[in-house]
């Protein structure tokens, strides 16, 4: 077998021994606070810190007095009330015995209760490490640790979803039939190397080639899709922009539906980016208004047109917002279309209240594929509309509820380094290459999928081989 030297590990260097407590809540005053303890005596230690009206026991909340860890006269006093709710191995989110206790959300009564945990043989938790621990245990893989803290990172309800399914393992059900296909071709050439004289066949080269192929498309699949999920994690951003007094700053505030932006009747009033975050649909979209673009007289507009390019160039959505009532459009108008050509876009006829012109017309000649709102942002009117024409840009077909999605990084360089590994072995076949070079490339991929689900065993591959092939019937 070629398993990497350093794949396995004993179940000592697993699962942990000793017993962690942190404050589970965030810090500062509230009605609720909560500490956890997972590990081993768990149980011990907060009994031992509690008086409880009955014994712990798995899924039962029990009431109890949190004793003063500084007794007078040799009488333990009561601190606070509490409820303490016992979670019995394995039968909990670390898969170890795990203790919540719910006291009044003080920050001396919570520092209280983990200092008496701490003096009982506690130790005080690194951060991260009951979601660690819970990885350790074969509880959750990588990508659903993640998105734990996307979750609790999560800014709209829509960002929560996307977290919420990958909790529940989108992405490694996704990916674990490729990894599953990808250990079974490993298997199956290893058993043509390793067992010839039990008359397994060597497989044809276009056999695996074709293997290798199937492994390789719903990675790219995925791969594919991660521009969109890092938007959906990070947040859109929109610049609104146009000539100076076309209303964007009147626009910019019904979308974020206030009075952020100064609004008047002077051209180049707004001489600086403005942005405010809103959630369309659940979505998290960032707003930009911008200056007016001209060949401004101050230098203080200068600056401010200056940044406005900057956020024009690196927003995700434009939305050029135009006069309604103008006859024709100005050069800086027809050069700012010109820019943002090819890139997701919005034009917006403003003020349409006041009528229209031949403006509408003109645009529709010369940029046909253009999607045009006619909008007033004094009224009201065409900003529905416009709120569901931004949503469709920010939105992707495939994207529904338990569709995979990358959403960070390590995630999306994972899938591209197996995919590059899968292609060199690719073109290994192609080049006739031996089989005992070609696994090299193929224990590379998986290595690089472990990453994302957790290692692979030298147990799993043997697993399939005698399953698979009745290897010493």
């Amino acid at each position: 077998m070629r398993i990497p030297p350093g794949a396995d590990h004993s179940e000592s260097d697993i699962f942990q021994t000793d017993t962690i407590v942190a404050i589970s809540t965030p810090p500062g005053r509230g009605g609720i606070g909560i500490v956890r303890l997972s590990g081993t005596d768990a149980a011990a230690i907060a009994s031992g810190v509690l008086r409880l009206s009955a014994a712990l026991d798995h899924g039962v909340a029990r009431l109890a007095d949190v004793l003063d860890i500084e007794p007078q006269a040799g009488r333990q006093r009561r601190l606070d009330e509490a409820v303490a709710t016992y979670f019995q191995a394995p039968r909990s989110y670390t898969r170890e015995d795990v203790v919540e206790i719910a006291a009044h959300g003080s920050p001396v009564v919570l520092d209280a209760i983990v200092r008496a945990c701490l003096a009982r043989g506690a130790r005080l938790a690194r951060p991260g490490e009951f979601t660690e621990r819970a990885f350790l245990s074969g509880r959750i893989d990588l990508m659903q640790a993640e998105a734990v803290r996307d979750l609790i990172d999560a800014q709209t309800v829509y960002q929560a979803r996307i977290a919420s399914e990958q909790m529940e393992g989108s992405l490694s059900r996704t990916i674990q039939p490729t990894k599953q296909a990808l250990i079974h071709l490993i298997a199956e050439l290893e058993a043509g190397i390793d067992f010839a004289e039990d008359d397994i066949s060597v497989m044809p080269s276009a056999a695996i080639a074709a293997q290798i192929a199937g492994i390789c498309q719903p990675l790219q699949k995925l791969a594919a899709g991660f521009a969109y999920g890092r938007l959906l994690r990070d947040g859109f951003t929109m610049a609104i922009v146009g000539r100076p007094n076309t209303g964007k700053s009147s626009l910019f505030n019904r979308l974020i539906e206030r009075d952020r932006a100064i609004v008047t009747d002077t051209p180049g009033t707004t001489r600086d980016t403005i942005s405010e975050r809103v959630s369309l649909a659940g979505i998290p979209l960032e707003l930009i208004d911008t200056a007016g673009l001209r060949d401004a007289p101050e230098m203080a507009e200068r600056l401010g047109i200056e940044r406005s390019r900057a956020a024009l160039a690196d927003a995700d959505i434009v939305l050029v917002v135009l006069e309604a009532g103008s006859p024709a459009l100005t050069a800086e108008e027809r050069k700012l279309l010109e820019q943002t050509t090819g890139r997701p876009m919005l034009a917006v006829l403003n003020k349409c209240d006041l009528g229209t012109n031949h403006i509408a017309e003109e645009l529709q000649s010369a940029y046909p594929a253009l999607r045009i709102l006619l909008v007033s942002a004094l009224t009201g009117e065409g900003v529905a509309p416009l709120r569901a024409a931004i949503l469709n840009h920010m939105q992707k077909p495939g994207t529904e509820a338990g569709g995979a999605l990358m959403t960070n990084l390590r995630q999306q360089t994972a899938v591209q380094d197996a995919m590059t590994a899968l292609h060199a072995a690719q073109q290994a076949v192609d080049d006739g290459v031996p089989h005992e070079m070609l696994l090299l490339d193929l224990y590379g991929a998986l290595r690089h999928l472990d990453a994302l689900t957790g290692e692979t065993r030298t147990d799993d591959i043997l697993n399939v081989i005698f399953s698979s092939f009745c290897i010493g019937k």
